[in-house]
């Protein structure tokens, strides 16, 4: 597997005006949105080798230097983790999974502001 893309730089090459860092910035921290997820799954994403490959590669998100670009953390990396699970990338087809855990991310971050 390739390794994790440095922080960004000047010289980095670009895809589409983007570097692989912004890209798979831009990508890892969509799946904060459990409605993304689900679509996702419904594009029979979630059951191909190659992605969840690509999902495993993603961990490293969650480790410095790269953590702290991401903008929602929390919901980021626990669904991250959550997708490494063959059964929650089955049961993330469910609407009522899905609005389980958006009804989660609601109350955490009501909690956060208040504390």
């Amino acid at each position: 597997m390739d390794s994790p893309p440095a922080p960004p730089r000047d010289a980095e090459p670009k895809y589409g005006g983007f570097s692989r860092f912004e890209m798979e910035l831009e990508f890892v921290q969509s799946l904060a949105n459990p409605h993304y997820l689900n679509h996702l799954a419904s594009q029979k994403l979630l059951s191909q080798p190659a992605f969840v490959a690509y999902l495993a590669y993603l961990q490293y998100w969650s480790r410095p230097p790269y953590l702290k670009y991401l903008t929602y953390p929390g919901p980021t990396l626990r669904h991250l983790e959550l997708l490494q699970q063959e059964q929650f990338r089955q049961d993330i087809m469910s609407p009522d999974l899905v609005q389980r855990l958006v009804e989660e991310e609601i109350k955490a971050s009501v909690e956060w502001h208040r504390s």
